[in-house]
């Protein structure tokens, strides 16, 4: 498997997204981070739908740290960066930034940690291969 070392999600900010003011609610970055990692697997051959159905793996968030440096708005074009920062035998750090397309501002920027858990809700110790993390020979800073 050939692996994209990272993966650009672009959106536009709609009302659903904002609170009263317009401004993009906190809570929502999470729903766009989460998009850029099902997206970043899928470009790299991994339908999480079928791990779930198939397989009865499911990739958890077990941490997440994030900052918020500037809040985007109702109808601004945002992309959604998302790269594989480091992973281990069992879990699996993706960076993710989230930017104004238009002016390159940044609003977010977040670790996110995911590991995988079998149908019996063990770790599985393999999240790596599970995920073609074993074929990238680029490092990732």
């Amino acid at each position: 498997m050939q692996n994209n070392l990272e993966n650009i999600l672009e959106y536009k900010v709609q009302y659903a997204d904002t609170d009263a003011y317009g401004v993009v609610w906190h809570g929502t970055y999470l729903r766009w981070m989460e998009a850029g990692r099902v997206e970043w697997l899928f470009q790299n051959g991994i339908q999480i739908d079928e791990l779930a159905r198939d397989f009865g793996i499911v990739m958890p968030v077990v941490d997440i740290n994030i900052k918020y440096k500037f809040s985007a708005k109702l109808m601004d074009n945002v992309t959604v960066s998302t790269i594989v920062k480091a992973h281990t035998n069992a879990s699996v750090t993706f960076e993710q930034i989230i930017k104004i397309k238009e002016t390159g501002k940044i609003c977010t920027v977040a670790e996110v940690k995911a590991t995988a858990l079998d149908r019996d809700g063990k770790v599985m110790r393999d999240i790596a291969g599970l995920i073609g993390l074993n074929n990238i020979t680029e490092t990732v800073s």
